[in-house]
């Protein structure tokens, strides 16, 4: 807190680059006592999404097959029985590896379309939306504002949600969504770990940073896991075709 007064920063305006900037700077017993309360902030909404780099990453053992993974995206794409707002969340996950945490705190004027599509800016750089994606967000904002209109106007200080709660100034419950989710089929922790295993295989971590703001440590530690991974599975393959030789 006083190296926020000193750089004249407010806690609730504490981004990813300015906590950087601190941890190359804190000493190591700042910074180990300091991750309780980043995660505290992060929980009250005091702070919003920051990752707290040097923590173990624990292996992640939930997964789903490609076949369980690609049906549950198309429920939520293509679902009209299921709630509008949990097809959105859905998808988010799993395209995107998106945390609950993060996609609650999503606002509206991350949505743009052009004449190319549409797209939605989750960190740095604008993603380009799956047409069915896009259509079901343009519904949720139609939704969303006909709900608020009956309650508090958003501000500068409470930009529009996406999911707005109630009121409409205050984000959805990560907690309440992930129960939603599972009572439809749909978990979260499992969706998010394919889903972040796939975009590793597929791209760079400074990529999966800027597109999805993974912190550039917990992308390349996914790198390094699906490195192995596929290494493990070529050398299986291998193994597998010079017994069939033998």
């Amino acid at each position: 807190m006083q190296w926020l007064d000193n750089q004249q920063l407010e806690l609730t305006g504490l981004t990813q680059s300015h906590l950087d900037v601190w941890l190359v700077q804190a000493k190591t017993s700042q910074r180990r006592a300091n991750a309780a309360f980043i995660r505290w902030t992060n929980k009250r909404g005091l702070t919003q999404n920051l990752e707290y780099p040097g923590r173990p990453m624990t292996m992640p053992v939930l997964f789903l097959d490609d076949e369980e993974h690609e049906d549950q995206l198309r429920r939520c794409l293509t679902d009209g029985s299921l709630p509008l707002e949990l097809r959105i969340v859905g998808a988010l996950i799993r395209l995107y590896g998106l945390p609950l945490i993060r996609i609650v705190h999503l606002t509206v004027n991350g949505f743009h379309q052009d004449e190319r599509g549409a797209y939605f800016t989750f960190d740095k750089n604008p993603v380009l939306l799956p047409p069915t994606l896009a259509r079901l967000i343009e519904q949720q904002i139609t939704t969303g504002r006909s709900r608020a209109a009956l309650g508090p106007l958003t501000t500068s200080e409470h930009p529009e949600l996406l999911l707005p709660g109630q009121p409409a100034s205050r984000p959805r419950s990560p907690e309440a969504l992930s129960g939603q989710l599972m009572k439809h089929g749909l978990p979260t922790i499992a969706a998010r770990n394919t889903a972040l295993f796939g975009m590793a295989g597929e791209l760079p971590p400074i990529i999966i940073s800027d597109l999805f703001g993974v912190h550039r440590n917990t992308a390349n530690q996914w790198a390094a896991l699906a490195q192995d991974s596929w290494a493990d599975y070529l050398a299986a393959l291998n193994s597998e075709a010079a017994s069939r030789h033998e």
